[in-house]
């Protein structure tokens, strides 16, 4: 039996730190891997290149980042190639792995991709490619197909870029044959992850007893837990960037004096959120906690979520995350106190983009859905009529009473 290559480290810094590949060029990967293929330090100045260049959104740069450094640990440590030597048949083999990396390339938590050792940035040797608490913990590692259909498609994108640049003459991922066997199609609509109303109740109010015993750090915890879920804003949406800072200002009245918030999102598209009366109070007690005036000014360029120390806004969507597992956490701990341990457990699989499909999902219900669709920037009201649950309850009931015997 091969033996497997140990864990091999981050390849890639995060958004804030990596340095702009088109003007620090690479000349070596040496830092990265001891033993590397011959065009390993090309591969990697066109992937840096290709993953720099989606910067302008911290989500989308992130997924791009994950896949292509899951692509080239692959290809470097397990195949000893370069990207000029793939064909059809690695993708293949690639995607194989994916489905079963190996338990020791596994972790059960995120770290820092890199840490400051003696004034150098270096990799961190406690950071894994993939995450999964249920393999760490010897369970089944598993791919879900929309994981899968991500990773091919940034693959496919990757492979396009390398083509432009004359680095490639083929896209081995549109040879892929058969990729219906990889991909695996739903009846219907998917599920969408959300929290119950049971599971919401904890956690806003254990933000709202954060807030209560600790004012000056956890007003700013209650009020992201707000805006997520009242706005359905996208995590991204609350952190500044080159390409958009959150604004107190961006908070604005038309002259009706009806409020709106002004956001840049996915797609780097610009769109109004209607903001509720809840929202607006929300609003008022999070200033007045930061000892400004109850609304904002037009054009008042006050950071939206401030950093606790430091001057500016929160740049790093890890930071939100942390803030608001955190809620997640205690409330998971509140509910199991009180004999909701099946809820519990089901929150301690939520994410942060659970508070947006919960916000949607309860707006759907009392909202028609073409305002729902333009506050949360969907493309479309189909995707919208995904978190209408009404058909679905209706169809079960029809059914709760059938006879078997």
């Amino acid at each position: 039996m091969a033996q497997v290559p140990k864990p091999p480290p981050a390849f890639f810094d995060t958004l804030e730190e990596m340095k702009n590949p088109f003007k620090h060029r690479v000349s070596s990967v040496s830092f990265l891997i001891a033993s590397s293929p011959e065009n390993a330090v090309n591969d990697y100045q066109f992937a840096s290149e290709f993953i720099y260049s989606y910067r302008g959104s911290p989500d989308t740069f992130s997924t791009y980042r994950r896949e292509i450094e899951h692509f080239l640990h692959w290809c470097w440590v397990i195949k000893k190639i370069s990207l000029d030597q793939i064909a059809r048949e690695h993708i293949e083999e690639f995607i194989e792995f994916s489905r079963n990396p190996p338990k020791s390339w596994i972790s059960a938590a995120g770290a820092p991709r890199f840490i400051f050792k003696n004034g150098l940035r270096e990799p961190n040797t406690d950071w894994r490619p993939y995450v999964s608490s249920v393999a760490a913990d010897g369970g089944e590692y598993t791919l879900s197909s929309a994981s899968l259909q991500s990773l091919l498609g940034v693959l496919s994108s990757f492979f396009n870029y390398l083509i432009q640049e004359s680095y490639l003459s083929s896209n081995p991922v549109s040879q892929l044959r058969q990729k219906s066997k990889f991909l695996r199609k739903s009846q219907g609509s998917g599920k969408i992850r959300r929290l119950s109303p049971l599971q919401w109740d904890y956690v806003i109010e254990t933000a709202e007893n954060l807030a209560k015993a600790d004012p000056a750090r956890h007003e700013r915890t209650l009020f992201i837990m707000q805006a997520l879920f009242a706005m359905y804003l996208r995590i991204s949406e609350l952190v500044a960037t080159s390409r958009w800072e959150p604004q107190m200002g961006h908070f604005q009245p038309d002259i009706d004096g009806n409020w709106w918030f002004l956001t840049v999102g996915k797609g780097n598209k610009e769109r109004e959120i209607s903001v509720s009366d809840a929202m607006l109070e929300a609003l008022k007690r999070y200033r007045l906690s930061r000892g400004l005036s109850p609304l904002p000014s037009a054009g008042e360029s006050t950071p939206l979520i401030h950093k606790t120390r430091g001057k500016g806004g929160i740049t790093s969507t890890r930071q939100i995350r942390s803030i608001v597992q955190h809620c997640f956490d205690l409330a998971g701990e509140a509910m199991r106190k009180e004999g909701f341990h099946d809820e519990a457990e089901r929150l301690s699989d939520a994410t942060v983009h659970w508070l947006r499909h919960t916000g949607i999902s309860e707006d759907v219900k009392h909202r028609p859905r073409e305002h729902v669709r333009d506050d949360a920037g969907h493309g479309s009201s189909a995707i919208t009529d995904r978190y209408i649950d009404v058909e679905r309850a209706e169809r079960h009931a029809s059914a709760r009473k059938k006879q078997i015997k």
